[in-house]
């Protein structure tokens, strides 16, 4: 099986890459090497582009009310509706020039979802991940610093805040009523903020697709709209005008075409509930370094006539550990679930809560037992 893993933010390349065969790449974008500033370029003026702002909405408004029904559709209306939501987000950070000295550079582009009046908006970790600023750009030509209140590397999710009045804001859908061959709306920033506020129009092609980035797996919607660099951390909208996922990544190579990936929208609603009060999510675990059946035969366990995952190590004080579990003990059950992949089983442990207690089922020595784990917090290092 191909093994994949995530290209971080280098220079906020944002790719994700699948070994031997496919490119995931990650819709942020890369700027490249640091530019030096232009003196010659003047400042944006704010208030021209919000009167500009002002006489597009008028203008739309008239527009409207000439549209045919034909015209009028719900993807039109949806585009409407949210569009005003998606905000592009800049990230910098702090590099050394040519002479060696210290100066703040762009390193990347993303997207960004305002779902809160406060200002709170969601984005991916990897659009935000190593930045010393942050720069959010609304719809409506304002742009304000934002603050990153919490990331998630292993969800690639992150909150920032930003301090402006009078936001639109997006409204949340339901995840799970979504259907393979409804139409599917990708808004975002391709290639940067000079094509801000971008619309593409496809279906959701599959819903639940694993996908293995590095050592994580993420269950995503599959859509064909057009997502590109930059794309990330915008929204997939359905007909009604509602966000159902934060757009994340594509198969990015020569002969693919049409294969984006958005998180579920009910995947992200706690996520990021917590993010923002706390900064962080609490992931449980059960401490133990794990190798299936294939991988033991290469190493000359014998599992041959089992079917679960060897215990190569475990953490000191971890929660098999504590539960009485020992190095060379097979896991064939979690939760009565039975296990034979370490996929499955980090699947099984994602569906809950610090804290909760769990029974694992082990072999030893050709006997069965089945232990009581109380899961604990992953250590953060």
């Amino acid at each position: 099986m191909s093994k994949t893993f995530l290209n971080k933010a280098g220079k906020l390349t944002f790719s994700l890459l699948l070994a031997m065969s496919m490119l995931f790449s990650g819709c942020g974008g890369d700027s490249g090497k640091a530019a030096a500033p232009d003196a010659n370029k003047k400042p944006a003026a704010p208030a021209t582009e919000q009167a500009a702002q002002k006489n597009a909405e008028k203008k739309a408004e008239e527009i409207d009310k000439k549209m045919s029904g034909a015209r009028n559709t719900p993807i039109v209306q949806a585009a409407k509706k949210v569009g005003p939501t998606v905000v592009g987000i800049t990230n910098k950070a702090y590099v050394r020039d040519f002479f060696n000295r210290v100066q703040l550079a762009e390193r990347g582009y993303g997207s960004g979802v305002i779902y809160d009046k406060s200002g709170l908006i969601v984005t991916n970790n990897h659009v935000v991940d190593g930045a010393s600023e942050i720069i959010v750009s609304l719809a409506d030509g304002r742009s304000a610093q934002g603050k990153v209140l919490g990331t998630d590397a292993a969800t690639d999710l992150a909150v920032v805040k930003i301090d402006l009045d009078n936001l639109p804001v997006a409204e949340f859908g339901d995840s799970s009523t979504v259907q393979v061959g409804e139409p599917a709306i990708a808004i975002g920033n391709p290639l940067g903020m000079e094509f801000r506020g971008s619309v593409t129009v496809g279906i959701i092609s599959a819903l639940n697709r694993s996908v293995e980035i590095g050592e994580k797996k993420f269950t995503l919607f599959q859509t064909d709209a057009a997502i590109n660099p930059g794309n990330s951390g915008g929204a997939l909208v359905n007909a009604d005008g509602e966000i159902i996922g934060i757009n994340s990544a594509k198969i990015g190579v020569s002969n693919v075409e049409g294969m984006g990936f958005a998180i579920p929208i009910n995947n992200v609603k706690p996520i990021i509930k917590e993010l923002a009060a706390k900064g962080r999510v609490a992931h449980p675990y059960v401490g133990a370094s794990l190798i299936d059946k294939d991988i033991a035969k290469h190493y000359g366990f014998d599992m041959d006539l089992h079917e679960g995952l060897f215990i190569m190590k475990l953490s000191k004080g971890g929660p098999l550990a504590r539960s009485g579990a020992r190095t060379g003990d097979i896991i064939t059950e979690f939760n009565g679930v039975k296990v034979h992949t370490v996929a499955a089983l980090r699947d099984e442990i994602a569906k809950h809560q610090v804290g909760d207690q769990v029974n694992i089922t082990i072999l030893r020595n050709e006997t069965q037992m089945t232990l009581a784990v109380a899961l604990q917090e992953y250590p953060r290092n």
